[in-house]
């Protein structure tokens, strides 16, 4: 069952970002929007490879992506964490990993899945903030509810 939850919560990040990752490409200042969703992006690659036990050599928090690689990114990290659930047996699995201080930390992975969510969650609302603010942008209803609604 939590398998299920987590992965109906991925695939809405995946719809939600790609609608985000979509404005941000057509607006005229691709800026700020697009630093948020290039470091959204870019932490689910590095939970993610902590989840898998995959040490990281460098990584930058805050890359510098081109807008028009968000959807190849948006599809290869749904895919990923798709896969990690399908074959993870234990979501109270302990994950210890480093910060980026070089800390060392131990979370379970259920709490792990969360933050993911909510740390996108975080970051859109951001993007959409100035999306509006700096273009006038209209935005895309993104609320999770209105996300399953729309599967029904």
């Amino acid at each position: 069952m939590l398998t299920d939850h987590f992965t109906g919560l991925f695939n809405y990040d995946k719809y939600v970002n790609g609608q985000l990752a979509g404005l941000i490409k057509v607006s005229n200042n691709k800026g700020k929007p697009a630093e948020l969703m290039a470091h959204l992006l870019t932490a689910q690659q590095v939970w993610l490879s902590r989840c898998e036990g995959v040490p990281l050599n460098e990584y930058q928090l805050w890359p510098d992506i081109d807008a028009e690689q968000f959807d190849e990114i948006i599809e290869k990290n749904h895919r990923e964490w798709i896969n990690l659930m399908n074959t993870e047996a234990d979501p109270e699995r302990i994950v210890a990993y480093k910060n980026t201080k070089g800390e060392k930390f131990s979370n379970r992975l259920v709490d792990i899945l969360s933050h993911v969510i909510n740390h996108g969650t975080h970051h859109r609302a951001q993007i959409g903030m100035l999306l509006k603010q700096t273009e006038g942008i209209e935005l895309p209803s993104t609320d999770y509810i209105f996300y399953v609604r729309s599967l029904q």
